[in-house]
């Protein structure tokens, strides 16, 4: 190869471009629809990039998709404030794309609300 370089730049930018392509925007969310989700923690996955707890809502496990790790700690947030079998309530937008996903705009924790945007 004439370049080396240009094998290590393309290798760098299919594997930057796979994890951009794997993160969502928000667009795929109904912002006219607000739900409030009430219920126990049934799993919590506190990673990238994006914190999402598993809480069943009518009768279904329902995935709430919050802030970042680093933005929930920023909030005052940590994963031993929510792990399964705490109280949470949820208030977000459901997904236009999974019937049982919602982003999450605010949680409420032992009687204290966090905004997550």
């Amino acid at each position: 190869m004439k370049h080396p370089l240009f094998g290590l730049c393309i290798s760098a930018a299919l594997l930057t471009g796979g994890v951009a392509f794997a993160h969502h925007g928000w667009g795929s969310y109904d912002a006219a629809k607000l739900i409030t989700i009430a219920s126990n923690v049934e799993r919590a996955d506190w990673e990238n990039p994006h914190v999402t707890l598993v809480v069943p809502y009518q009768g279904k496990s329902w995935d709430a998709v919050l802030a970042p790790p680093f933005r929930m700690n920023a909030r005052g947030l940590n994963p031993e404030m929510i792990k399964p079998g705490t109280l949470v309530r949820i208030e977000g937008y459901p997904s236009t794309r999974v019937a049982t996903e919602m982003r999450a705009e605010r949680i409420i924790v032992g009687g204290t609300t966090y905004e997550l945007r």
